[in-house]
């Protein structure tokens, strides 16, 4: 396909990026649970509300939320593949609407947890759809880049929830929770005009048989309207024949049609890996229990820990954005190599550094953590922050991309649950001798994706099949004369 000038600016193209845009904050969920969690332990009143949980019910408390995921999972990849991705980005919205209120209004244990399973159950709704629509709605150019820009709104919720319990910790009373607790359904909130806005995804539409209102669409939103774009038709002719031939391949393109080939199995190999990079490469202990890795080498005070974690945020923020720029100019393996690198020496340096300040007690040597958990970060955030949703939505086909992103969020939460609840527990035993565990997963993080993960910048979503599918890949023919829309097809489409 011929790129086109300027696809961040073209005007017929600016109300398509601003609504793929608000769907980016659809993932500022997961960024704010995380953070506001680690928040509410260095806030006084929420630990003598909670009677100071530590241990496997600090865990309990983080791990409800991936619960709460975990069932949402059972049901979206139905949903979005039967009514569509907007659906289940709607049911998102109820669901954590009701899991904020309930949470803010906790009047005990109980009802808190409870709430947290409610969020978690609504988020997960949202990221088994926003990437879907981001990625079958985007401009061919922008599709990477559109694609990646999804998980940094993950460091957007993360940053917001930081800046709103420092904002509280003056606070001598529940309300000092309770704010943040509110806030968590801002920022999804502020994607819903973009949500009103945006079309059905055109190649659901495809899949339903409403092929002409897929190109109505695509002519719309891709092309200002111009029915002689040769751009829409190589677009709808492509969905149509990947779809077409995916029918025919597939009996019924549930969970097990992801092993019956070689290039499935691929993609498996590489969706589940990356579902477990993305909480066991250590940023499960620093983002939910920095609290503690703070408290591990000297650096108790409160606020000083608030200002910390609130800089660290906007800190995420930089790299996940810079690396979601990079990711065609790049491409995905530079940088999945170069995060592991990074991530390995910062991580080894933090794991030395706190083993010595558990012998000395120096406070400079405690002080001299905290760059280098800022490089861990920058490390993580320039490759997995970008591509634990866009590279999965890329490398499967249509009709098992539900399923794929569902199975990488399936393994991402049990990781994570693992880690919400074995995290504590492990720090409280060995403390800083628990960090060697993550540096042998990020060594094998590192051998894994040079071996296993291939480069997909340059293909069209369609043309990822090529990669991974060999000869018996048909991205490069051409559908049937009676169902090939050309030019003169879609005037006639758009004027009907």
């Amino acid at each position: 396909m011929a790129k086109t000038k300027s696809p961040w600016l073209q005007p017929h193209l600016l109300k398509l990026n601003f609504c793929l845009l608000s769907l980016v904050l659809f993932s500022s969920a997961n960024g704010y649970d995380g953070t506001q969690m680690n928040g509410f332990q260095s806030l006084t009143p929420w630990q003598e509300f909670f009677h100071r949980p530590t241990g496997s019910f600090l865990g309990l408390m983080n791990f409800m939320y991936w619960i709460g995921m975990l069932v949402a999972f059972l049901f979206t990849p139905q949903i979005s593949n039967k009514w569509g991705r907007k659906i289940g980005l709607w049911l998102g919205v109820v669901f954590v609407a009701i899991g904020a209120a309930i949470q803010s209004c906790a009047n005990s244990t109980a009802p808190f947890v409870v709430a947290r399973g409610v969020i978690g159950f609504g988020a997960g709704f949202w990221g088994s759809n926003a990437p879907l629509l981001i990625g079958e709605m985007a401009h061919p150019d922008l599709r990477g880049v559109a694609g990646a820009l999804y998980m940094c709104g993950f460091p957007v919720g993360s940053s917001v929830a930081a800046f709103a319990t420092l904002g509280t910790l003056s606070y001598e009373n529940s309300w000092s929770w309770r704010i943040p607790s509110i806030l968590l359904i801002m920022l999804p909130c502020l994607a819903i005009p973009g949500l009103l806005m945006i079309p059905e995804s055109p190649r659901w539409l495809v899949s339903q048989g409403r092929t002409e209102e897929a190109t109505r669409i695509l002519v719309d939103w891709h092309a200002a309207g111009d029915l002689s774009s040769p751009l829409v038709c190589e677009e709808i002719n492509a969905i149509q024949v990947a779809i077409a031939f995916e029918d025919e391949a597939a009996n019924s393109n549930g969970y097990i049609d992801m092993l019956r080939t070689p290039g499935n199995r691929h993609r498996t190999f590489i969706t589940v890996t990356l579902g477990l990079w993305g909480n066991w490469v250590g940023i499960g202990v620093i983002s939910y229990y920095f609290t503690l890795i703070l408290n591990s080498v000297g650096i108790t005070d409160s606020r000083t820990q608030l200002i910390i974690n609130a800089c660290m945020q906007v800190w995420n923020i930089l790299w996940s954005v810079v690396g979601a720029m990079l990711i065609d100019k790049l491409g995905r393996r530079t940088l999945f190599l170069t995060s592991g690198a990074i991530m390995l020496v910062s991580f080894s340096l933090v794991t030395g550094l706190s083993g010595s300040f558990a012998q000395t007690k120096s406070a400079a040597v405690g002080i001299a953590v905290i760059p280098f958990l800022f490089l861990f970060y920058a490390g993580y955030d320039i490759s997995l922050t970008p591509l634990m949703t866009a590279y999965p939505c890329e490398i499967w086909p249509y009709k098992l991309r539900s399923r794929g992103l569902t199975l990488q969020w399936i393994v991402g939460v049990l990781g994570a649950s693992v880690n919400t609840f074995v995290n504590p527990i492990a720090l409280d035993a060995i403390g800083w001798k628990y960090y060697f565990a993550y540096i042998a997963i990020l060594i094998v993080y590192c051998i894994v994706t040079y071996l296993f993960y291939p480069e997909t910048r340059g293909y069209a979503l369609e043309q990822v099949a090529i990669i991974f599918d060999k000869d018996s890949a048909v991205v490069g023919e051409e559908p049937e004369d009676e169902k090939r829309v050309t030019v003169e097809r879609a005037k006639e489409i758009l004027k009907a």
